[in-house]
């Protein structure tokens, strides 16, 4: 039999967890009921299961380090009377006339693996994962809140929608889902956040975004004027002078940052509106005004 660290691919320095640790992962990988019908994988998993039976029993891993024993188990300078691979655990004794492996049962470890008592036939299985589209207006996908959604199983849930959540988040709502086989758990619901487009707001990451329509008089002369907020209307100033496309900043009427709890702002942004229909006072006005005025707005371009 072959150096059983060199099997297990660990060092002589590895604590015990360590080599619980790794043999649960081969075994996980080799384990006959998985692999079913591949005679190679089997007998590696027969070798790495004898292995870790060896270095489990203290007393043994420390004679087989003193290099008292071989790592069948069978004393120095004899062979074949040790612990046969695939034998671990029922009770097969070594020359020293103790059991070899303490009573260890590989598939003990393995049904660990996936919970429950054993059932090599038929393990346990989690149920499937069940997927799920759920709308939400713009405003409680902001301020977070609670929305029915009915399961293909006719019950309905109130889902807790997490503040400031984002077009196509997820949420997993465990054991909402498909029902377990031979015992196994359920499956879980997992839904995902489909935000209805706004009217006039819009998020991107923590701030809000408004396009707001002003008047001549007010971009020229400058107002205070209500404008609307996630929160409601707040009173702005608009300055004197204002261009069109001009972006005023609201500081902390943004969203929530869900992990730093700190709060966005809203970005306000000037559109002048003329009127719908021509007013001929506006144009006399414009034209007198043009007449003793030089503006070159494009000078940059040229």
């Amino acid at each position: 039999m072959k150096d059983p660290y060199s099997v297990l691919g660990v060092p002589k320095s590895s604590t015990d967890a360590e080599l619980k640790k790794t043999y649960r992962t081969l075994a996980k990988k080799l384990h006959p009921d998985i692999n079913s019908g591949d005679e190679k994988i089997a007998e590696r998993f027969k070798e790495v299961s004898a292995a870790y039976a060896l270095l489990r029993d203290k007393d043994l891993r420390a004679r087989y380090d003193r290099g008292e024993i071989n790592a069948d188990g069978s004393e120095k300078g004899f062979s074949g009377g040790g612990f046969r691979p695939g034998s671990a655990g029922r009770g097969h004794a070594g020359m020293g006339g103790a059991p070899f492996g303490d009573g260890f049962d590989p598939e003990d470890i393995f049904a660990s693996i996936f919970g429950g008592q054993r059932n090599r036939q038929n393990p346990r299985q989690k149920g499937q994962d069940r997927n799920y589209r759920l709308k939400v207006d713009f405003l409680d996908a902001v301020h977070g809140g609670k929305k029915p959604l009915t399961l293909e199983t006719s019950r309905t849930l109130n889902v807790t929608i997490p503040v400031n959540v984002k077009d196509g988040q997820k949420i997993r709502l465990k054991g909402q889902g498909g029902d377990g086989i031979n015992g196994g758990p359920k499956g879980d619901a997992i839904i995902e956040i489909l935000i209805k487009p706004h009217g006039f707001f819009r998020c991107e990451e923590n701030d809000i975004y408004l396009d707001l329509p002003i008047t001549l008089e007010e971009a020229v002369l400058g107002k205070k004027v209500n404008i609307p907020t996630i929160d409601g209307k707040v009173a702005m100033t608009i300055p004197k002078g204002s261009s069109s496309g001009r972006s005023l900043r609201l500081k902390e009427k943004g969203a929530v940052d869900p992990k730093t709890k700190v709060r966005g702002d809203q970005y306000v942004k000037l559109q002048i509106m003329l009127p719908s229909e021509p007013d001929e006072d506006l144009e006399k006005a414009i034209s007198k005004w043009a007449k003793n005025k030089e503006q070159n707005v494009r000078s940059h371009m040229a």
